[in-house]
């Protein structure tokens, strides 16, 4: 038998570390789970379990990421026709993973301590309600087009949604019992009748980033859509916007300033990829199957995500370090760059520049 290489022992030691940080989380929860017993668990040394992950937290959330990831989506339920019925299925989907709606198990008790853990770090915290604005932005981007042409903007009623549904995680964990899921799927159907303020707001030109010409290589080719789950190629002509986790919600600025032509490309990246990687994974991946149980496939998002944990992506826009505050866009045409922007309005000035190409 071949000796193992060096990635594939890593990968190995990584997978044995999950598969005993599940169990131990699962049977003691967050607080109480202990890393000598993880590490006892997998058969591996305490410094075995921090060579892969920096602290307990970062490897809770890689286990709920994983678990995310690995979970089979459902079969589909027809197509929506309307809003209301839009979500309905994502309230199904989403309450389908939570205690209240589980015969028993560990796996619904995972993600218990989940809340209470972003809760108590301003660090994990400003970036989770980014990663939620962001789904709000996708669900609402996604509801507008399954209402159709005309439609008004919806992400406020994505708002709304996510605020009942993340209420009713809370009270799974702290009582459960108290909710009943068939009630909570009726209130977010009703959403679609609210008349909520709907106008959208582009950034105060004066005080946000111009566009500025650049005549740059971009080296096409693929990556992973992390909402669709599928490799897709970078388009030769398209809007790339790299937003740190502190600057997520600026991806509507691309998405509404750009043509409906034009491929918008959002490339998440952070500055604390160990700690924080995980948890980006995993508001993805629960999204992306909230999103396959309620959403047709006409109606996805006109908006491909990709994770840039490596940051390469990033260098080739030119973005040389990234950190959580990070907000730069490009524009490419002809497989090259040939606009860019940096800061705060940056999507917007480099969409905008596509709207004024001939």
């Amino acid at each position: 038998m071949s000796r193992l290489t060096r990635a594939q022992t890593q990968e190995r030691t990584r997978v044995a570390v999950l598969a005993a940080a599940r169990d131990e989380f699962a049977e003691h929860g967050f607080r109480d789970a202990k890393i000598d017993r993880i590490a006892e668990r997998a058969e591996l040394t305490r410094g075995a379990v921090y060579s892969n992950f920096p602290g307990k937290r970062s490897l809770y959330f890689a286990v709920l990421a994983d678990q995310a990831e690995r979970e089979t989506p459902g079969s589909r339920r027809r197509p929506a026709r309307d809003v209301g019925q839009a979500l309905g299925a994502f309230a199904r989907a989403w309450l389908a993973r939570l205690p209240l709606a589980t015969e028993g198990g560990d796996a619904a008790w995972l993600g218990k301590d989940l809340l209470p853990e972003i809760t108590a770090d301003e660090r994990v915290r400003r970036p989770f309600a980014e990663l939620m604005a962001l789904e709000a932005i996708l669900l609402g981007l996604a509801l507008e087009r399954v209402q159709g042409p005309g439609s008004v903007r919806l992400v406020p009623v994505a708002e709304m949604a996510l605020t009942i549904l993340s209420g009713a995680s809370q009270l799974a964990a702290t009582a459960p019992g108290f909710v009943e899921p068939f009630h909570v799927v009726q209130v977010c159907e009703r959403l679609a009748d609210l008349d909520l303020d709907s106008r959208w707001r582009p950034p105060h030109l004066p005080h946000v980033a111009k566009a500025r010409p650049v005549d740059a290589p971009w080296p096409a080719g693929t990556a992973t859509d992390a909402l669709r789950g599928d490799a897709v190629p970078l388009a030769d002509d398209g809007v790339i916007a790299v937003l740190g986790l502190h600057r997520l919600s600026a991806v509507e600025e691309a998405v509404r300033a750009a043509p409906a032509d034009v491929e918008v490309t959002a490339v998440l990246v952070t500055g604390t990829e160990q700690e924080l990687g995980p948890l980006v994974r995993l508001v993805l991946a629960e999204l992306r199957g909230g999103l396959r149980h309620a959403i047709p496939d006409r109606a996805w998002p006109r908006l491909r995500l990709v994770y840039d944990g490596s940051g390469a992506l990033a260098a080739a826009a030119g973005v040389s370090a990234v950190s959580d505050a990070t907000e730069a866009a490009v524009r490419i045409r002809g497989g090259r760059i040939v606009a860019g922007a940096d800061g705060r309005g940056a999507c917007h000035a480099a969409a905008s520049t596509a709207l004024g190409e001939g």
